[in-house]
């Protein structure tokens, strides 16, 4: 169950600054909801929730290790912050299972968890959702993928479609490619079938 907070104030920054005392955290470590402002006859009392992003982490821990078991595997969940979320690396007893084809079942539980989280705190949480490294090797493949055939894009002049993928996939190439002074990309067609075509830039 995720922990929320409620503390008040005569505004909204002295309830924040009492939230902060008395959870011992900066503000940016905290998600801050306004619940409601309630007025007396000589007075006016603003109440907030708060949710400690930490707590938010380990909620998502037990929200992912259930799932998981509800699937009938047991796993282990390793956890990385970094400077605007967190990467989370799930290791199973049959990794194949929950990635699925083409990662179909690991994009799912990414999505599930992303919808849980918006509900409970009213706002996107940014996360990384990875099983054993697939994601990483996926990576890997995709910036050598992209920079192959931006190579023959720039020397054929001739633009090239990419398989389908998922927006995270599209988005991998489009930022190894931002920088490359010879080709452009740009995503083209319909969800699911929505892919990146690689073009030649035209000479100035």
């Amino acid at each position: 169950m995720l922990i929320k907070n409620r503390y008040n104030g005569k505004n909204k920054e002295e309830a924040i600054n009492n939230a902060k005392i008395a959870l011992q955290e900066l503000e940016e470590n905290l998600y801050i909801k306004e619940i409601e402002v309630k007025s007396g006859l000589f007075n006016k009392k603003v109440e907030i929730e708060v949710i400690r992003k930490d707590d938010v982490i380990e909620y998502i821990k037990e929200y992912i290790k259930e799932l998981i078991h509800n699937m009938g595997l047991s796993c282990n969940l390793e956890v990385k912050k970094r400077e605007n979320g967190i990467n989370i690396t799930v290791i199973s007893d049959n990794n194949s299972i929950l990635i699925g084809k083409n990662g179909k079942t690991l994009e799912a539980i990414t999505l599930v968890v992303k919808q849980m989280i918006h509900n409970e705190i009213g706002e996107y949480f940014p996360f990384v959702l990875d099983i054993g490294e697939y994601k990483l090797a996926r990576e890997q493949k995709l910036e050598s993928l992209a920079k192959k055939t931006a190579r023959e894009v720039a020397y054929t002049k001739i633009p090239a479609k990419l398989d389908p993928m998922n927006s995270y996939e599209r988005r991998i190439i489009h930022t190894i490619l931002a920088e490359n002074k010879k080709v452009t990309t740009e995503s083209e067609g319909e969800e699911p079938n929505r892919c990146v075509v690689i073009k030649p830039k035209e000479e100035e």
